[in-house]
């Protein structure tokens, strides 16, 4: 599937404000479900929603880029975290809109029963690649969840995401989708892209949208990925990677990293690691 294609089928569907968006499906507490879709696969699943779905426009423009940089302790506490499955953990990153160059400090908490809080802090792009400037406001969401990084509070980046997000908003449910496609990792040794796939997001407050229910319908599950965890995972095969073993293997493993050395099989480590 080419940009080109899924261009004509974004245009069929209706266009919401951003504003709109955030009034009527902000969502900082809510459920995410993720899914790998076939990129070849979303023109139809576009047509097919399009009676129930608007897509962000800004500008007349209904695709943008985005650019994470994920934050971590020395010992990986964020990502053990969530290689353990821990009940609660964190994830710090700066998130930069590179087409408006609007860029924000987040910190993100993972409660009981799947459910996300985010704390957001605007910030200035120069600063993306470090929590300083931000440090009390991470400190205090962290202490805000009774959680913290261990290794002193240090934070330094670890992982830096690319990726092409479409936003839709679904008006009867108040719940958003997001669409990732062009998605490519990297770290200070190398690198590798995503080819073919596309990351569908749902976020509502509970329970499924009508773009599960589609999915389901198309023998479609929720898979376990997250693009810092199993991006890392993917890098750095010295890591623990238990929850994403099997998106990995099935998607990742013909993902040669565009730069640095190829992947080979290795043992995984299966160490205990606190995340406190």
């Amino acid at each position: 599937m080419t940009a080109a294609h899924l261009d004509h089928a974004l245009a069929r569907l209706a266009p919401v404000g951003l504003a709109e968006l955030v009034e009527r499906a902000a969502l900082q507490t809510r459920v995410d479900r993720k899914y790998l879709v076939p990129a070849e696969a979303l023109p139809r699943l576009l047509a097919q929603l399009a009676p129930h779905a608007k897509v962000l426009d800004i500008g007349g423009e209904r695709t943008f880029r985005y650019e994470s940089v994920y934050f971590d302790t020395p010992r990986l506490a964020s990502y053990h975290c969530a290689a353990y499955r821990r009940r609660r953990r964190f994830k710090v990153r700066t998130r930069t809109y590179l087409d408006s160059a609007e860029c924000w400090l987040e910190v993100k908490i993972s409660g009981a029963r799947g459910s996300i809080t985010k704390h957001r802090l605007p910030y200035h792009p120069r600063d993306c690649g470090t929590v300083e400037p931000g440090r009390g406001f991470v400190e205090e969401a962290l202490a805000r969840e009774s959680l913290g990084p261990a290794d002193g509070g240090a934070l330094d980046p670890v992982l830096v995401t690319d990726y092409h997000r479409t936003t839709l908003l679904l008006p009867e449910s108040a719940s958003r989708v997001t669409i990732d496609t062009s998605l490519s990792w990297r770290d200070a040794d190398s690198a590798l892209r995503l080819s073919g796939l596309a990351v569908v997001e749902t976020k509502s407050a509970s329970a499924a949208t009508p773009v599960d229910r589609m999915l389901w319908q198309r023998g479609m599950r929720p898979a376990r990925i997250s693009k810092y965890a199993t991006g890392l995972a993917a890098l750095r095969v010295d890591l623990p990677d238990a929850p994403w073993r099997r998106t990995l293997r099935r998607h990742f493993r013909d993902a040669a990293p565009p730069t640095g050395p190829a992947h080979t099989p290795s043992h995984r480590p299966e160490q205990e690691a606190s995340c406190v």
